[in-house]
């Protein structure tokens, strides 16, 4: 039977590419995100509508969570393969940063991975299956006041924590950690740096599909990826 994955912040970037190429290689795909236009959109365009499940909902309520997880088991009996997508980041640094904005910078990328994976760890278990944390070069290296970057070193930490709790039930973990890839993320950001390298979205997609179609047995724990010429 085809395998059922879970991509929270699925309708555009990363996790849209993503769920393209698991959809072409025959997987049935559920994509979250908070907006419901852009998941209709991302719908219309992807074909596969059989094997596409669309979920609106928040990555950070754990409602939302639950009910996500609820509705790929429900709608498909199993569970194999979830990747934790959904995160932003903001313009400036902490100094700069509405507290509002930071508290909901850091329910997104730190507290819904941990929701994700605490939802989904029991059905994992039973399929032997992977989880992926999209995290990013800002995981591994630290710039002045980017509040962004201390999400993201939470979640390298979430996932060589889970990694300790799950890999004796044969459950996979990995992080891919992306340099700057041209994507709406940054819109918010006013757009990709000036004359920096980029990566494509497909190009980060490919690395999260080399990591979910590893053999039983073998897991791959960290992909750290950056453009050619990307300095830092």
């Amino acid at each position: 039977m085809e395998p059922a994955t879970l991509i929270t912040g699925g309708s555009t970037g990363i996790g849209a590419a993503t769920a393209r190429a698991l959809l072409k290689q025959g997987h049935r795909v559920a994509v979250t995100g908070r907006d419901a236009d852009k998941l209709a959109a991302f719908a219309s365009s992807a074909g596969a509508a059989e094997r596409l499940l669309t979920i609106t909902g928040d990555t950070s309520d754990a409602h939302d969570v639950a009910s996500a997880v609820r509705r790929v088991v429900e709608a498909w009996g199993r569970l194999d393969n979830v990747i934790a997508n959904a995160g932003f980041s903001l313009p400036g640094n902490l100094e700069s940063h509405a507290p509002e904005d930071m508290r909901a910078m850091v329910l997104t990328n730190v507290l819904g991975p941990a929701l994700l994976v605490r939802e989904t760890l029991p059905h994992l278990r039973e399929s032997k299956g992977r989880i992926v944390i999209i995290g990013s070069v800002a995981g591994v290296r630290n710039t002045p006041g980017n509040l962004y970057s201390v999400t993201k070193w939470a979640a390298h930490a979430l996932a060589e924590n889970t990694r300790l709790l799950v890999g004796k039930d044969g459950v996979g973990v990995t992080v891919v950690a992306p340099g700057v890839v041209d994507t709406p993320f940054w819109d918010e950001r006013g757009g990709t740096p000036e004359a920096a390298p980029v990566m494509t979205a497909e190009q980060v997609a490919d690395t999260i599909v080399f990591a979910v179609n590893q053999p039983a047995g073998v897991d791959i724990n960290h992909i750290t990826m950056r453009p050619t010429g990307q300095a830092g």
